[in-house]
């Protein structure tokens, strides 16, 4: 047992402060020479931008407490998004103890409460810490007894700090060497380490950042990946302060990297363990667990030529993302591009974005999906991440969808706009739990009936409810968390988790662009749901699409069966304008003409689909 060592994670709900805390504690255990930038983890432009956390971070901080004792400070911050909870449960895994951060205004939050199981589930010493309680608006008295009420804490547990401005970081320090226990590890066992991030380096190759649970790892040694036996000698062996730091070794209990040599991402995923290729350890952690993509999309590069283009750009991204999968596709509409695989929408844009931004493409996106399970007459089961996959309906038995649990943390005088926009969305709940209001035991400094803000928001956060629905995840998609957002103004959360696949009565909706069918613009949706949904396709695409020189007709279809049409009118020449007069048979000749020219030119003429048109679709909600 290494008594110095505290590995530790911050765990909060998406900008709660962990960056800003983290930048805190960093500052307060930095060597002399060293400089501490805001948001010192997040090292990605777009998580500076967006002020989010996109990967989890790790960093060694040394620690002089007031015993005079030193102490070996690892520190691993979490992304607070539910598209990144894989991240934050692998984190979790390489550590003992987690700083619960709630924010003193918002309080409680959907993301809160999935992170405070998922750490009860790894059995971690949690330690509550209210943030940035500076703020005027700032509740900690009335959220503490929240945290209290929800989850058991008592209220000499609970901490109060500003990240911010440095208040209450000392006593968080202490307690973090005083609460959290030191690492149970035997280095005179056989290793194993946790992989629970790696990247790539261009010159070293993979480099998985690992907690040594088992054993010691020494620059020399030989290691293997036991989750596919693959091996590869280590390059270099290190810890992060937060600039790489070369060691000759790492302990049992100790976190740093390991940079590889191997060429591929996939061949050090994130979960596995790693052994000693010489001495193989018995059994792996139980900590792996495959990767599995949620929302599926394809992408095409707006310009045909640039397909080779996006290729080596997929292929570099995912060099640093392993939560990033894409297969080859061809569309009769858009041409070849990439069906991609992602852990969320929210993944999904930042894929995009850094493609437009750091490669200058420009792409078209498809509608995004889900993969359904779908049995056949002659009861095979094929699994469908592309609507357009899907086979013909004289051959389909059942379609099963994924379900996801999903959870909601909303002032509950919004709960029946909630009920209302999951119920449309085919959801049923199973859970519901009020969160005990605290406000009648805080004192108030306003002195009449007039509310301050303060005031305001602490009576728009009381009485605040915990709803758990069952729910369709093709139906949160598109527009769902926005529709939540507008129904609650701004105050309800949500975090979900796939549950199981269930029978659904779905059906394959095609959209046909004069008579030709656009299978990137395919999708699965409910029976039920299908001709409100034809109907809004086809009026987007009618105002999208850009009129022709002749007529071009709408349609959408459920297999052979037209369910909605719309026209775009034809572009009309007057070839009539340069006749003055004479004989009129001569004027219906000219337009018999064009009329016939028209004619021809519709079955011939190909209608270019603009990017907006796709777009549209995925903006498919009234």
């Amino acid at each position: 047992m290494n008594d110095n060592i505290r590995n530790f994670c911050i765990i909060a709900h998406i900008d709660h402060g962990k960056s800003t805390l983290a930048d805190r504690l960093i500052e307060l255990t930095k060597n002399d020479n060293q400089t501490v930038i805001e948001q010192t983890l997040d090292s990605m432009d777009l998580e500076r931008e967006r002020g989010i956390t996109i990967k989890a971070k790790a960093i060694r901080l040394l620690y002089n407490a007031n015993n005079l004792k030193s102490f070996q400070l690892n520190l691993i911050d979490t992304p607070g998004h539910v598209d990144f909870s894989y991240e934050v449960s692998r984190s979790l895994s390489a550590c003992e103890g987690a700083l619960l951060i709630v924010d003193a205004t918002q309080g409680i939050q959907a993301q809160t409460v999935a992170n405070v199981y998922k750490a009860i589930d790894q059995n971690l010493t949690l330690i509550p810490v209210i943030n940035k309680i500076d703020l005027d608006v700032a509740r900690p008295q009335e959220i503490a007894k929240e945290l209290q009420a929800t989850f058991g804490f008592t209220q000499d547990e609970i901490l109060m700090v500003s990240a911010k401005s440095g208040k209450g970081i000392p006593l968080l320090l202490e307690a973090i060497v005083n609460k959290i226990p030191p690492p149970i590890a035997d280095k005179e066992k056989k290793l194993r380490a946790l992989i629970f991030d790696s990247k790539y380096d261009p010159y070293k190759g993979v480099v998985a950042f690992v907690r040594i649970v088992d054993g010691s790892l020494t620059n020399n040694s030989r290691i293997l990946m036991m989750s596919n036996n693959i091996e590869s000698d280590i390059i270099e062996l290190g810890i992060l302060t937060p600039e790489p730091e070369k060691v000759n070794i790492l302990a049992a209990g100790e976190v740093g990297y390991i940079a590889s040599g191997l060429k591929s991402i996939n061949e050090a995923t994130v979960g596995d363990t790693i052994t000693n290729a010489k001495e193989t350890a018995e059994t792996p952690l139980d900590t792996y667990t495959p990767l599995k993509s949620m929302v599926f999309a394809g992408l095409y590069p707006a310009d045909g030529e640039d397909y080779e283009t996006l290729k080596d750009a997929l292929d570099k991204l995912r060099l640093n993302d392993a939560s990033l999968n894409y297969t080859p596709e061809n569309s009769l509409a858009l041409g070849s591009g990439f069906r991609c695989g992602f852990l969320g929408l929210l993944h999904m844009e930042i894929i995009q974005e850094r493609l437009e931004r750091e490669h200058e493409l420009t792409i078209i996106i498809t509608a995004p999906s889900v993969s359904y399970k779908v049995i056949t007459t002659e009861l095979e089961t094929i699994m469908i991440d592309n609507p357009s996959k899907l086979p013909e309906q004289n051959v389909v038995s059942e379609i099963h969808e994924p379900w996801a649990n999903l959870t909601i943390l909303t002032p509950s005088n919004f709960i029946g706009q909630i009920m209302d926009l999951v119920t449309n969305k085919r959801g049923k709940l199973t859970r519901m739990e009020y969160i005990q209001s605290s406000s009648d035991d805080v004192s108030t400094s306003s002195q009449d009936n007039s509310l301050d803000s303060e005031d305001m928001v602490s009576d728009r956060n009381s009485n605040r409810v915990i709803l758990e629905f069952d729910m369709p995840m093709s139906e949160m998609l598109v527009q769902f968390y926005d529709q939540l957002k507008s129904r609650t103004q701004g105050y309800a959360s949500m975090d979900y988790s796939i549950s199981d696949y269930q029978k659904g009565n779905l059906v394959k909706l095609d959209i046909l662009v004069n008579s030709q069918k656009v299978d990137a613009l395919s999708i699965i949706t409910h029976r039920d749901e299908s001709y409100s949904k034809a109907k809004q396709l086809v009026a987007k695409l009618q105002d999208s699409i850009p009129r022709q020189l002749f007529e071009v007709p709408i349609q959408a279809a459920i297999g052979a069966k037209i369910i909605s049409r719309a026209n775009i009118k034809a572009l009309k020449k007057n070839v009539l304008a340069k006749c003055y007069g004479g004989d009129v048979t001569r004027k219906r000749k000219l337009l018999q003409k064009q009329a016939e020219g028209k004619k021809r030119m519709k079955k011939v003429g190909r209608v270019e689909i603009p990017q907006e048109a796709f777009l549209s679709v995925l903006n498919n909600d009234p």
